[in-house]
């Protein structure tokens, strides 16, 4: 059976690129403002509160991870954050590597392993869309396992410890991912497959893509009517079902088209009848006709 989510971060290609560990005693915060990068944050003592996007503050504690794949602004703070009007103190690094924020003379009450991953594919600003904007994962073993050893591996200092690191971060990444569909999340695909009956549907897009699918048709897969299905579709998922089905179709085309398939042949495999209706569709998604986006991608041949 195909797995919606194995397909999604398959294309993703996610990657640990930078982490650090992050002591904090006192009263403390830090704020954050990034071109969507993918950040995420491991609890590894203690507990903090994180604020995305002027939402209302989460609470973290010891062994939780958060994971937000396209961030902008946010905010770390102790669980009794300073003044609005008290500046932020930029992070001290202390001699052995780690940072300190806060009261940098006593003990760490909090420590945090902070970082940001990467997702590789071209993809991936069209393939975040499907995930939900914020992941928070709490009491899951095999998710605590791994920061279990992520934490050993990031406080030692072992011959390839950057290596392992970064091959765990990423085992981290995509099991969070995994995780998380059982959980409260936002609305998207890992929310949508939670849903036993939207799964249903979800599984059968990604499976047979080319199928003439309707509204209908797909609420016959999930046993549901025609607008409780839809309804439901898009509280869990976070957009409607055909305009799902349309950024999975666009996102495989794309990767269809740095494969040098001919346009008439990637039109086909993501069910459309005609390559001149495929170029239509792919140009108002996408902003270029798909054989000049073919043209755009590194080791393009000549058309």
């Amino acid at each position: 059976m195909v797995d919606p989510l194995a397909e999604v971060v398959t294309l993703l290609q996610p990657r640990a690129r930078f982490s650090k560990v992050v002591g904090a005693a006192g009263s403390w915060r830090v704020r954050r403002s990034h071109a969507g990068q993918p950040f995420y944050c491991v609890v590894l003592e203690g507990e903090s509160c994180l604020t995305v996007g002027g939402e209302a503050p989460l609470p973290l504690q010891q062994g939780d991870f958060v994971l937000i794949p396209e961030s902008h602004d946010f905010a770390m703070t102790s669980m009794q954050p300073p003044p609005h009007d008290v500046p932020d103190a930029a992070p001290a690094q202390l001699p052995h590597g780690e940072f300190r924020l806060g009261d940098i003379g006593g003990a760490a009450q909090t420590v945090l392993l902070v970082g940001h991953c990467e997702f590789a594919s071209p993809d991936a600003t069209l393939l975040v869309s499907l995930l939900p904007q914020l992941i928070h994962i709490r009491g899951e073993q095999r998710l605590a396992t791994i920061v279990q050893l992520v934490s050993g591996e990031s406080r030692a200092q072992r011959p390839g410890r950057d290596v392992v690191l970064a091959h765990l971060l990423e085992v981290l990444l995509i099991e969070a991912l995994r995780s998380s569909a059982g959980t409260a999340a936002s609305p998207g695909l890992l929310r949508g497959l939670a849903d036993e009956r939207l799964a249903q549907a979800l599984r059968r897009m990604h499976g047979e893509i080319t199928a003439p699918w309707t509204v209908a048709q797909l609420a016959k897969e999930a046993a549901l009517s025609r607008s409780a299905f839809f309804d439901r579709f898009n509280r869990a998922v976070g957009v409607a079902p055909m305009a799902y089905l349309l950024r999975w179709r666009m996102a495989q085309a794309r990767h269809l088209l740095r494969s040098q398939n001919s346009v008439a042949e990637v039109a086909q495999r993501v069910g459309y009848g005609s390559a001149s209706a495929f170029s239509v569709a792919f140009t108002r998604h996408v902003g270029l006709p798909p054989a000049r986006y073919a043209l755009t991608l590194p080791n393009a041949l000549p058309a």
